[in-house]
C-alpha cells in the first residue's frame, strides 16, 4: 500500500519510527513531513497535503501525527472527501475502518506510546470497509460535505 505521511513539530520521532515500520512491513511510504527540529510547525497545510495525496490517488491512505492529533482530525475532515480518524486505542481504529472507511489515520504523540501506535497503524492498514448500512451513512456523510442539510 502507498502511504503518505506526515507530522508537525511534536510528531518528529513518532512519524520516523512509523516510516521505518511501515517500510518493514512492505508499505510504499511518502514521508511529506518538514523536516523539523525544536522549530514549530503550523499542521493544516501539512493536512492539506497529504490529503491532497489521498483524493488524487497518490497515495491509498495517509497518515498524520501531531501532539494530541485534534486539531489535525480537525484540520483534515474539513478537506471534502476524507475521512480522519483520530484513534488513540485499537478499538477506535477498529470501528474508523470497519464502520467510516477512514482514508487518513491521525494519531497524537503525546498521548499514543510508539508501541501502541505501531499497533493501532498495523490494525488501521489490516481492517476492511464493512460496508452495508455503513455505506449509507458515509453517503448521508458525503451529502453534508456537498451542502446538503437533511
Amino acid at each position: 500500500m502507498h502511504i503518505a505521511i506526515t507530522c508537525d513539530h511534536n510528531g518528529v520521532a513518532l512519524k520516523a519510527r512509523l516510516v521505518a515500520w511501515l517500510g518493514d512491513h512492505g508499505h510504499d511510504v511518502d514521508d511529506r513531513a518538514p523536516h523539523v527540529g525544536a522549530e514549530v510547525v503550523d499542521y493544516p497545510p501539512l493536512c492539506i497535503d497529504v490529503c491532497r495525496q489521498v483524493l488524487d490517488g497518490s497515495a491509498d491512505r495517509a497518515i498524520v501525527v501531531g501532539g494530541s492529533g485534534q486539531g489535525e482530525a480537525i484540520a483534515c475532515n474539513k478537506i471534502r472527501g476524507i475521512r480522519a480518524g483520530l484513534c488513540q486505542d485499537l478499538f477506535s481504529t477498529r470501528i474508523s475502518r470497519a464502520n467510516n472507511d477512514s482514508n487518513v489515520l491521525v494519531l497524537g504523540a503525546k498521548i499514543v506510546a510508539p508501541e501502541l501506535a505501531e499497533q493501532i497503524v498495523a490494525t488501521w492498514l489490516d481492517t476492511p470497509f464493512t460496508g452495508g448500512l455503513h455505506q449509507r451513512r458515509l453517503d448521508q456523510i458525503a451529502a453534508l460535505e456537498r451542502g446538503a442539510d437533511s
